[in-house]
């Protein structure tokens, strides 16, 4: 009986006092969580239930870790539960995934009473999360967008147009060329990046003033939505 008290050892009892703090203090970081997530989604696909996932898988988990405690028989008793429930729900983003991770170490560092690890990890958390929103970091097709213009065929304002878009991108890449009009002009294709996502305007403005240019559309790529 000794033997296997050591095994599994005792369980820990928490007083009503540190109970609440631990599920409040869960609960305020996973809203901090849960509001850096909001301010930071970017997609068109948003899910008030996920961000109520978030606070309420924090609250879970935590509650989780401190019915276990120290004592192995119940931490093998709640794994077994777990295992006989299956999560069919799909996350398509991974990020989304971090964020409900993150929202489960805050309830398991409350949970186990290391308060310090749950305040300091979840600011961090936050903060690097911002950071990579607010700032260029990984971004591709920030400025991109696709130019779509017309002219007559043998038009000597090709130079014109080159002119333009060298003075307002970064690069352009002619990527279609058709007739249009039963051959009374060309449609010109381009993927254009620009120098300043403000010059948008001022393209189209230089692009107009050519010589017998028409039909002048650009559109700008900002991010890939998945619906």
């Amino acid at each position: 009986m000794d033997e296997l008290m050591e095994v599994f050892g005792p369980a820990r009892v928490l007083g009503l006092e540190q109970v609440m703090t631990a599920l409040l203090l869960s609960f305020v970081l996973s809203m901090v969580i849960a509001f850096v997530y909001r301010r930071t989604y970017q997609t068109l696909a948003y899910s008030r239930s996920f961000v109520h996932t978030l606070v309420l898988g924090a609250v879970v988990s935590c509650t989780m870790i401190m019915a276990i405690g120290n004592n192995l028989a119940r931490g093998l008793g709640i794994l077994g539960t777990l295992a006989i429930i299956r999560f069919r729900t799909p996350i398509r983003d991974p990020r989304d995934i971090i964020f409900l991770f993150a929202a489960i170490a805050v309830g398991i560092s409350t949970g186990a009473a290391v308060f310090s690890v749950a305040v300091v990890g979840t600011l961090f958390f936050c903060l690097v999360a911002l950071y990579l929103h607010w700032s260029p970091f990984a971004s591709r097709r920030e400025y991109e967008g696709l130019l779509r213009y017309m002219l007559p065929p043998g038009s000597p304002a090709d130079k014109d147009v080159n002119a333009v878009l060298s003075k307002y991108c970064d690069s352009s890449v002619l990527i279609a060329m058709r007739e249009a009009a039963q051959g009374d002009v060309i449609e010109y294709s381009y993927q254009v990046r620009l120098a300043d996502p403000t010059y948008h305007a001022d393209l189209l403005d230089e692009l107009h003033k050519v010589a017998g240019i028409s039909e002048v559309s650009l559109l700008m790529q900002r991010s890939t939505v998945e619906i």
